[in-house]
């Protein structure tokens, strides 16, 4: 086993991610592992949970599916969209924080699959987190508190708190102001009127 904090590369605004990496020598791809390192059982069970909470339109059921079935840390009223999908094999990696939104067809993986080895990593999102539709969150990712990641984007480095990000990979756009945390959240760029 080694350990990484991803690779960092200069001119880089985001933070590396955090997973740990398993090397293969026997001459098989890493996949060809994968009963050595999750159960089928498991497997099958996760992705019965996961396909049914994938178009399971009552949150507060889906919320309830995650927390004690997959045994996810799911936060309060966090709202997963439409198809969101979850890693298969190592849900309980994945922790959500209060008031997040994770927009529709958005992948959240905490593995990696790669010809020589694999990674595995938690994904760590933070409260009052807006998740936009058909992003890739990979493993070892922390999200911080108040963020915005747009939709279509690949994000493989940390987002810090309060930032917005987008693309492929991930780059920083900009600084969100939060709001008072008596009112409950973050200001992430309310519609204003048309002058």
């Amino acid at each position: 086993m080694i350990e990484s904090q991803g690779v960092s590369r200069g001119g880089d605004s985001l933070p590396p991610r955090r997973y740990r990496c398993y090397p293969v020598t026997d001459g098989r791809n890493s996949l060809q592992h994968l009963y050595e390192v999750v159960s089928l059982g498991k497997v099958v069970k996760n992705f019965v949970v996961i396909d049914l909470c994938r178009y399971l339109p009552w949150l507060g059921a889906k919320n309830w599916l995650y927390r004690h079935l997959l045994k996810m840390k799911v936060g309060r009223h966090v709202s997963a969209g439409l198809m969101v999908m979850l890693d298969v094999f190592f849900p309980e990696m994945i922790s959500i924080g209060d008031n997040t939104i994770i927009g529709y067809n958005t992948v959240i993986l905490c593995h990696e699959f790669l010809v020589d080895h694999y990674r595995l990593g938690p994904v760590h999102i933070g409260k009052n987190v807006m998740i936009g539709a058909n992003c890739t969150i990979l493993p070892g990712v922390h999200i911080g508190d108040g963020a915005i990641v747009s939709a279509c984007s690949l994000v493989n480095r940390d987002v810090p708190a309060y930032a917005m990000v987008g693309g492929v990979p991930a780059r920083f756009i900009r600084w969100l102001t939060p709001t008072d945390p008596k009112e409950g959240g973050t200001n992430h760029g309310a519609a204003r009127p048309l002058d």
